[in-house]
């Protein structure tokens, strides 16, 4: 069956186009926990339990189940003080990868994308995740299950660009930002104590996300060498959010998710991640029209 794909995080998605996410932070499951309560402690609604799971790429093959001492990505909204001249549209663009998506990140803020926002203002990003579809999934569906209303199907076609008529296949991802998101005094906690040893850390931290990826990354290769795509998506983005890699580990995952976006006919993605492997890589790129495949060069826009 022919698989497709859209737009990360984030979220994630959202990893490809968008800054990293301060405020996104971990948690270390305990012994007993579930999503549900987990949702609760940082969100204060289990009805957020999904969007964890979309976050680690949990229910990929159907089922979300969690285990002790397992970690887990906690999507959350980051913060940004607006900076003269700044419009709606341009901050979409450089937060969510689209200025189209003006009017999601305007609502997110009480506000409207034809009114800009004000300089020194600071506005919320809201989360995103990605949704790996399933079989017979719909729209609707994933509407109601992360933004809590069936007929807001219609905002998660906009924001992936959709049309609205498009049935939604196996393996299709769908970026879902999730505007009503928001953290419990603890979950702030968390999320303030994460970007607290981010900035004290320092290279240590850097070391140990560098470390694990030297040790990740083969994998990664071997997912995609096996057609394994969607696991090569999930694990390339989570080592994307680990922490500050290496030029060269960052070309390695940022060309694997290219040939993986690539085979999921997910043509936006393949070149925000060639765009990313370019900017990544040490020299000039070349992508011989002999050994490399036209639907890669076309995603690296090669004649």
């Amino acid at each position: 069956m022919k698989l497709r794909a859209l737009v990360l995080g984030g979220l994630a998605a959202a990893l490809l186009f968008a800054p990293s996410d301060a405020s996104a932070f971990g948690h270390v499951v305990s012994q007993g926990e579930t999503l549900a309560q987990i949702a609760i402690r940082f969100y204060g609604s289990p009805r957020f339990e999904s969007a964890i799971a979309g976050a680690n790429a949990l229910d990929a093959h159907g089922g979300s189940a969690i285990v002790a001492g397992q970690p887990l990505e906690i999507p959350a909204p980051a913060h940004h003080r607006v900076k003269e001249g700044e419009t709606w549209f341009v901050l979409a663009r450089i937060f969510l990868g689209d200025p189209r998506r003006a009017d999601t990140l305007a609502r997110a803020n009480g506000a409207v994308a034809w009114v800009p926002p004000v300089p020194n203002q600071e506005i919320a990003i809201p989360a995103v995740v990605a949704h790996i579809a399933a079989e017979h999934e719909t729209m609707p569906a994933l509407a109601q299950r992360y933004l809590g209303d069936v007929n807001k199907s219609w905002e998660l076609d906009v924001y992936n660009g959709r049309d609205g008529k498009q049935k939604l296949l196996r393996g299709d991802v769908i970026l879902v930002p999730l505007v009503d998101l928001s953290l419990t005094e603890e979950g702030k906690k968390a999320a303030r104590a994460a970007a607290e040893r981010t900035r004290t850390e320092g290279g240590g931290q850097a070391y140990e996300a560098q470390r694990h990826a030297e040790a990740d990354i083969p994998p990664l290769l071997a997912d995609v060498r096996a057609g394994r795509y969607v696991d090569a998506v999930a694990k390339g983005n989570r080592l994307l959010g680990s922490g500050e890699l290496t030029r060269p580990q960052l070309a390695s995952i940022h060309r694997a998710l290219l040939e993986a976006y690539v085979a999921l006919d997910a043509p936006g993605l393949a070149a925000g991640a060639c765009s990313a492997w370019k900017a990544s890589s040490d020299g000039e790129i070349r992508l011989d029209a002999r050994s490399v495949s036209p639907k890669i060069r076309a995603a690296c826009a090669t004649k």
